[in-house]
């Protein structure tokens, strides 16, 4: 059985990056000529669908893939698919690309990641995750053409950094939907957080926009002092509008991933969504190359980044000085995207 190792974040600046497409992006290749000497490979970029965080995984994967191309002298071409948060749609394209026997596939959050397993089973081509909270919850784990790169998160600290800002949290709301995998553990580590600290706590789901933003007036009318949501896709779509509702209520929310933040969600811890892209794509290219053999059932990317969206804290007049103790504070502002 292979084992979990801890990455350390990749301090290199990327140098290059991809413009995004729609469903498919445009071919690209990272040398400008080929022969029948120079190896050619080509790698999918598989998006569960178009999100902020999964589009800064892609496209640092794709700037790594050129990188690569250019210091190993070798030509990568490679595509970035989105596939819209539909099953049925990923499916087609993972029959796609074993169709035309891609070297690698980088499926990008959960639900691809499990597609892009399933469908490269009978050909065992490589597929090198990216952002999967949870692998082993996801049965991931085990396999032998797969590895990839863990977004897990670190719960107990955000609950801490709640605690830090308002030692005095009386309840707490939990803000998920029921349909992402990925919130599944970190919010069962937050009641457990929570019953420790004898502080009660209200549960909001949706799957929908329009489900998320009811749950959401659940949470305000429960007059809760926090909101916390895990790296969940679907409340992430809805942010824009959530964040407008939670400040006029004066109530924080902590989320899982710095997309929330900077979508307008007062703060977070994570991981470096740039560096786990780069190195999902530095491990599709060692499996393209040399094979799988060696990699560890996944790798778990450093946190200790904590985002702020300074316009909220001013919005809700809260004192985010009392985590710059805690790790790297970094500031962000609310940019629609």
């Amino acid at each position: 059985m292979k084992t979990i190792r801890k990455f350390l974040s990749i301090t290199a600046v990327l140098l290059l990056t991809l413009t995004m497409f729609g469903c498919s992006s445009a071919s690209s290749s990272a040398a400008p000529s080929e022969s029948s000497e120079e190896t050619v490979l080509t790698i999918a970029i598989v998006k569960q669908l178009d999100h902020p965080s999964l589009d800064e995984i892609a496209n640092a994967a794709a700037a790594k893939l050129d990188a690569l191309a250019a210091e190993k002298k070798i030509v990568i071409h490679y595509e970035i698919y989105s596939g819209q948060n539909d099953p049925s749609t990923l499916q087609q394209i993972g029959e796609q690309l074993v169709s035309e026997e891609v070297d690698a596939i980088i499926p990008i959050a959960t639900m691809a990641a499990q597609v892009m397993t399933n469908a490269a089973a009978e050909k065992k081509i490589p597929v090198i995750f990216g952002a999967v909270s949870d692998p082993e919850g996801a049965d991931l784990t085990g396999i032998d053409y797969v590895s990839g790169t863990s977004d897990a998160l670190n719960t107990n600290f955000i609950m801490d950094m709640i605690l830090k800002e308002d030692p005095d949290t009386a309840k707490v709301g939990l803000l998920y939907s029921t349909s992402e995998i990925n919130s599944e553990k970190p919010i069962a580590e937050a009641k457990a957080f929570l019953d420790s600290h004898n502080i009660p706590y209200v549960e909001a789901t949706g799957t929908t926009a329009d489900e998320v933003l009811t749950a959401a007036s659940v949470l305000i009318s429960e007059e809760v002092d926090a909101i916390f949501t895990p790296t969940d896709n679907v409340i992430m779509d809805s942010e824009l509008a959530l964040a407008p509702l939670f400040i006029a209520a004066g109530i924080k929310h902590y989320a899982g991933a710095d997309s929330f933040v900077r979508n307008g969600a007062y703060a977070t811890c994570g991981v470096n969504y740039t560096d786990l892209g780069a190195y999902s794509a530095q491990l599709a290219v060692t499996a393209a190359t040399a094979g799988m053999e060696g990699l560890e059932d996944y790798y778990l990317m450093e946190g200790g980044i904590i985002t702020v969206n300074t316009e909220t804290a001013q919005a809700l007049s809260a004192d985010y000085s009392v985590f710059k103790d805690m790790g790297t504070l970094v500031e962000v502002i609310t940019t629609e995207e």
